[in-house]
């Protein structure tokens, strides 16, 4: 499916929004192997980790796409995309 700029762009935040919420619960739950994790700690460690799995590797496939698409390299929309998400209004 054909993905604009800006969709790239919505779908790199929510793969990073979720990547800030795996490592804020590394952070809150400590190393597994110093304080083993209960059940549910686990559970939603797990249940953080794949989501953000999931959507980074549908931002992947889709910058891929959309630098086919746009007769453009891949690395350059990657690059594109991440700056817009990470950076609004730095231009470019």
């Amino acid at each position: 499916m054909a993905r604009t700029f800006d969709e790239l762009v919505a779908m790199q935040r929510a793969a990073d929004r979720a990547h800030s919420r795996v490592e804020e619960l590394r952070d809150e739950y400590g190393p597994p192997t110093r304080t083993p994790w209960t059940g549910s700690r686990n559970d939603s460690y797990e249940s953080a980790w794949h989501t953000w799995r999931t959507l980074a590797q549908e931002v992947q496939a889709a910058i891929t796409t959309h630098a086919a698409e746009q007769g453009t390299a891949r690395s350059q929309v990657e690059s594109d995309v991440k700056k817009a998400a990470r950076h609004p209004g730095a231009g470019g």
